[in-house]
């Protein structure tokens, strides 16, 4: 693991010790035990092979619609208003699809973003459709 690894997780777990007041305490989830029978071996190269494709993921600060003339108008120093006001999460998308939203943090002069919500897997498959 690299320094780097070593600074984020670090920052991760001071701000989860203080978000806590403490010391971090785990709450049962029992939703999350995995009850399934292990898989085979033809079931884990199946696997293996989805967990290898490449996806990508963004975020988005905002969005905004303007024409073209304006686009064309458009030079260092412009500033253009987004959907979005200042302190609002930020969407975080996985080949375009909203996954989760979040805020921005810098660890180390590399930016990040903290989950704050997590789309259910439902609620996905309902903007799919």
């Amino acid at each position: 693991m690299s320094d780097v690894d070593d600074d984020w997780a670090a920052a991760l777990a001071e701000q989860s010790d203080v978000e806590s007041g403490g010391a971090v305490q785990t709450a049962p989830l029992d939703e999350l035990v995995d009850e399934a029978a292990p898989l085979n071996a033809e079931e884990q190269n199946k696997l293996d092979a989805i967990l290898d494709i490449p996806v990508t993921i963004s975020m988005e600060v905002g969005r905004t619609n303007i024409n073209i003339r304006n686009l064309l108008q458009l030079n260092q120093g412009s500033v253009v208003e987004l959907d979005r006001l200042a302190g609002e999460s930020l969407d975080v998308l996985v080949n375009g699809t909203l996954i989760a939203h979040g805020e921005v943090v810098v660890v180390n002069d590399k930016f990040g973003i903290r989950l704050t919500d997590v789309i259910s897997q439902t609620e996905r498959i309902k903007k799919l459709r």
